[in-house]
């Protein structure tokens, strides 16, 4: 997406629900691969003017972290698109319809009990949300309304399910889950059948 001299001087993404290394800022996305502007200062008077919604909400930095799963929405061309990875371990822009732009797709990374034994869960984009499905475990996935931000509809992370690796050496690739060790106090090793995508 840049230059080859030209990450040198690439755009850091501000602070925001997704790690550095796994977003994009917004200012790459329209001026180097929407090509909805020629530079900076032209991203800059595009967020400015409150035209770029991410996950449903108007941002107006242009540095914003867009990271996997975001929807991507421009109201004035009527444009959805929703960041994933490549099979090349890349992220790239799939176009969707404005029904598909309306949920997306959240890992849950973890569940905990807060304050007075609330339930809640965090997902993978820094949400949390409270008073979870009580099926609900880290590494399920669940399909959030963008509009409500309530729960819809969730799948359990077992084996037999679809699933997408989003990292390792078979980032972006989508498969089944046929096998999976569970090493207690330590890590999970995860064997995916043959790949879709």
């Amino acid at each position: 997406m840049l230059s080859k001299l030209g990450g040198t001087f690439a755009p850091k993404p501000s602070h925001g629900p997704h790690g550095m290394k796994e977003c994009l800022p917004l200012i790459l996305i329209l001026r180097n691969r929407l090509n909805y502007a020629l530079n900076g200062r032209e991203v800059t008077m595009i967020v400015k003017n409150r035209t770029i919604k991410i996950d449903g909400k108007i941002r107006t930095d242009t540095r914003y972290p867009v990271g996997f799963m975001d929807v991507l929405s421009i109201p004035r061309t009527k444009e959805n698109f929703r960041l994933m990875y490549n099979t090349k371990r890349r992220f790239c822009l799939v176009p969707l319809t404005a029904e598909q732009a309306k949920f997306k797709l959240c890992k849950i990374e973890k569940r905990v009990l807060g304050t007075g034994a609330i339930p809640y869960i965090v997902t993978h984009d820094g949400r949390t949300i409270r008073y979870p499905h009580p099926e609900l475990q880290a590494n399920d996935t669940i399909k959030l309304n963008l509009e409500t931000g309530k729960i819809v509809d969730f799948v359990k992370f077992d084996i037999g399910n679809t699933a997408m690796m989003i990292g390792g050496n078979g980032m972006g690739r989508v498969g089944v889950i046929v096998k999976r060790e569970v090493h207690p106090g330590s890590f999970e090793i995860i064997k995916q059948c043959l790949c879709y995508w």
